[in-house]
């Protein structure tokens, strides 16, 4: 039997701040049961979390809506605004203190991707957690044993 999704969602309008998105995605990933064996994964998506709210809140001026969703595989980020206008790369002068989130998150993640939404975008970012150590007999899934077969 496989593991169902499970998802999270809450609106961070731009007074609570990107320390609040942080600490209630913090909060939700202790649920997960690849959390502690991926401290990289884990400061990856809340770096992640803290670039795509910031981004909502100064370049859409708009409340930040994340939703989280583990579905056994991959952390899906996503975090929509109210501005239609979809975010283009661009390159930051040196010195600038901002122009480079988009670009961190695409550095962090597994993949992004930027939707356009009824009411605005949309900007997913998967992560995809570590794979765990070997199944017990030493054989990970889909890997070839060494040895005699079983008698």
């Amino acid at each position: 039997m496989g593991m169902r999704a499970v998802g999270w969602a809450h609106s961070f309008p731009v007074a609570e701040g990107v320390r609040a998105a942080r600490r209630w995605t913090a909060d939700h990933l202790e649920t997960l049961p690849w959390t502690r064996e991926a401290p990289d994964t884990l400061h990856s998506v809340l770096l992640a979390v803290s670039e795509l709210v910031t981004n909502a809140h100064v370049h859409a001026a708009s409340t930040a809506r994340l939703v989280l969703t583990w579905d056994g595989d991959c952390l899906h980020v996503s975090v929509a605004d109210a501005d239609p206008h979809l975010p283009r790369p661009r390159q930051a002068a040196a010195g600038a203190t901002s122009g480079r989130g988009l670009g961190i998150v695409d550095a962090l993640a597994d993949t992004v991707d930027v939707q356009r939404c009824p009411r605005g975008k949309a900007v997913t970012a998967c992560f995809r957690p570590p794979a765990g150590p070997p199944e017990a007999d030493g054989q990970a899934e889909g890997g070839h044993g060494e040895g005699p077969p079983p008698s």
